[in-house]
């Protein structure tokens, strides 16, 4: 019988806790999202966090540790090459990648690449460059209504981003040449993580803003992930946020599309008030979105309260049974050069209402240890080739 009937696993996307031993290989020296954000605040209100063991990981300057948190706290390493969303997510679930995915953000895509999008979508390309989406939009979407060319982008992440307005270029027009793409992106020489679609709304500078229409196209997992196990043994596997998208489907039973951090985090407590049995497995954009990737550490911090506000809900509305596991995957540090994720520790946090003991675990060497957690507590198997050792026997 599982030890939890149900548990959550929820992405706090880039919260990183600070650096690796490996940061420096990837231009990241003394990082630490959390850590910084901290630094950069006079005030942080985060109560259920800090009684769950999020000060315990690294030092904040107004959220003391606590001596007695409510459950178990570490810290995760990566082992994967990278420190991207798909990278980090998918060694959550058990898979460990070797090879980066394929960047473009010193020189923009090819002209060789640049030019079947264009023949195949029947839109000339405009911008082609890295950058950030709203300084994209400001810089050529006006451009772009009024001559139907086509805005992509890219940026340090592996993706090639696709921006639409909502009201000239249509939305499935946008859907369309964004399939186009991914088909293209498939060559190992140009293959991306994901492909993007960006749709805004707005008619001139100052006024655009993207909407919640955005779509991914992922590639599908390098092989079977925790996902596949708990689906094929009959688990339920409910996502929410982009987990569909970054999985491209695989091994999900139902996915919810959020249209914020906030509306993500309504979605899982009024999914922890219905009857379920298997993983809910949430990710929350805007931390890295809107705040890490614009250096933007007010912002990020505001929304680390938000977000602690609506986890009280959550921990109040869990059932005896249930496991909560907090954690990231990569970081973003908001404080530092660039624009680019970080790689950093991300966080492991667990609480149950029927959680008896509570302290530190030693530090994983893989983000894996929360697939092959989920996946031990359900009894299934993980599949074969993926990584992590359960920390299940350590939550007691």
């Amino acid at each position: 019988m599982p030890k939890y009937n149900r548990v959550f696993v929820i992405v706090v996307d880039s919260l990183g806790v600070g650096q690796m031993h490996d940061s420096g290989n990837f231009g990241d020296v003394g990082v630490n999202t959390l850590g910084h954000i901290s630094e950069s605040v006079d005030t942080f209100e985060i109560p259920n966090l800090q009684k769950i063991g999020i000060a315990n990981l690294c030092p904040l300057k107004q959220v003391e540790p606590v001596e007695r948190p409510l459950g178990y706290y570490t810290k995760m390493n990566e082992r994967s090459l990278g420190k991207d969303t798909m990278t980090g997510h998918w060694e959550i679930m058990g898979l460990e990648i070797t090879k980066p995915f394929n960047t473009f953000s010193d020189h923009g895509f090819p002209p060789e690449l640049i030019k079947e999008l264009k023949e195949r979508t029947g839109h000339k390309v405009i911008g082609n460059k890295s950058a950030s989406g709203t300084e994209i939009l400001e810089e050529l979407a006006e451009e772009e209504i009024a001559t139907g060319h086509m805005i992509v982008y890219t940026s340090a992440d592996s993706v090639l981003q696709i921006c639409g307005n909502e009201e000239t270029f249509d939305l499935q027009e946008l859907y369309r040449c964004c399939e186009i793409a991914r088909d293209i992106t498939m060559k190992d020489e140009w293959k991306v993580g994901r492909v993007i679609a960006r749709p805004y709304v707005g008619k001139k500078r100052g006024e655009f803003k993207r909407t919640s229409n955005r779509h991914d196209y992922a590639l599908k997992p390098s092989g079977k992930t925790a996902l596949d196990a708990l689906k094929e043994n009959g688990f339920d596997v409910i996502s929410i946020g982009k987990i569909k998208d970054i999985f491209d489907g695989e091994g999900i039973t139902k996915a919810l599309k959020s249209k914020s951090s906030v509306h993500g985090m309504e979605q899982t407590i009024e999914t922890a008030k219905e009857d379920f049995h298997g993983l809910c497995f949430v990710n929350l954009v805007d931390f890295d979105a809107l705040w890490g990737h614009r250096r933007d550490p007010q912002g990020y911090a505001q929304e680390i309260e938000r977000f602690d506000k609506n986890l009280g809900i959550l921990m109040d509305t869990m059932r005896e049974d249930d496991l909560l596991i907090i954690t990231a995957d990569h970081g973003n540090d908001p404080t530092y050069t660039g624009t680019d994720h970080t790689r950093e520790k991300v966080p492991f946090l667990a609480y149950s209402k029927s959680m008896k003991g509570f302290g530190e675990l030693p530090e994983t060497d893989t983000f894996a240890a929360v697939g092959a957690t989920v996946a031990d507590n359900f009894g299934v198997k993980m599949p074969e080739g993926t990584i992590g050792t359960s920390l299940l026997e350590k939550l007691g």
